[in-house]
């Protein structure tokens, strides 16, 4: 059965000597605003995680697949769909669109089968069998940092080189890592128990599977390059109806992080004061999972 209440939501999580999100577009070295020097994080970043969790809690339980992974080829994925459902495959163009009976069955068959799918819905409109597109009824926005961010690039050395001809040289390989020494940041997120109605069956277990990964999406992705992450506070807004009882925007605000010190570069989370007004609009509950 699906969620009968919406929710927002609002993580908080710092790194320390690491690189969050690595730019393509910039070497790889963290993202940052040029413009404000606040540094952000994709949504695809965090979703990935909380992808990764699932997939390593629910490996092998019916229902909780992950689309989203490099495993085989989506089509491919999608023309299983049209297998396990007993429909033609191969029918590019001869399915009435998007609304067709197939492409429906099919859908929902993905639905069924992939959490990820369910929570974060997906574009399966591409090769000759199509599932459709599925708006997912958990949508997060970029993360921000609460404080502009100091890049550094590290220099580091290596002894063992690549070709043979670095190895007569003897000399020492250098390379770089681009690391922040310490950052807060925030994401805020959204769950729609009308779509999870309407379209993808998002259920109680599955959104309670949603907080989980989100509490520890850093505790089995840790690594060198990402340095210490850690979840800190996420702050659940539960409403009592399906289309919610207060703007989002309004519960936001009831959570407000500042620094102890604006003239000290913030070096931990205890450098920050998390204020939360607890007076509720009518009709929400906040629930502190973390």
């Amino acid at each position: 059965m699906a969620i009968e209440n919406r929710y927002d939501f609002v993580m908080l999580f710092d790194v320390e000597n690491g690189n969050p999100n690595g730019d393509p577009d910039a070497g790889n070295a963290p993202r940052i605003d040029a413009e404000t020097g606040y540094g952000y994080i994709t949504d695809v970043c965090l979703k990935r995680k909380i992808r990764n969790y699932v997939e390593l809690c629910q490996e092998g339980v019916e229902g909780y697949n992950i689309l989203i992974k490099p495993d085989r080829a989506l089509n491919s994925k999608f023309t299983e769909a049209y297998e396990k459902e007993g429909l033609k495959t191969k029918n590019k163009g001869k399915n009435k669109g998007k609304n067709s009976d197939d492409v429906k069955k099919a859908r929902d068959f993905m639905c069924r089968n992939y959490y990820d799918v369910r929570a974060f819905g997906a574009v399966m409109s591409t090769g000759d069998d199509s599932c459709g597109i599925v708006r997912g009824p958990v949508q997060i926005n970029f993360a921000r940092s609460l404080s502009p961010i100091n890049i550094q690039d590290v220099t580091i050395t290596r002894q063992a080189r690549t070709t043979e001809a670095r190895t007569e040289t003897g000399e020492t390989e250098i390379g770089r890592k681009s690391m922040i020494p310490y950052a807060l940041y925030r994401a805020e997120g959204y769950v729609s128990a009308a779509l999870a109605n309407k379209v993808t069956g998002l259920s109680e277990a599955d959104l309670e599977l949603l907080w989980n990964g989100i509490i520890n999406m850093f505790e089995n992705d840790h690594s060198a390059a990402r340095g210490k992450m850690c979840m800190r506070k996420l702050y659940v807004f539960r409403h009592e109806s399906v289309l919610g009882n207060s703007p989002s925007g309004v519960l936001f605000d009831k959570i407000q992080v500042t620094l102890k010190q604006e003239d000290v570069p913030p070096r931990a989370y205890q450098d920050y004061v998390v204020t939360v007004d607890r007076q509720m609009p009518e009709g929400i509950q906040l629930i502190e999972k973390l």
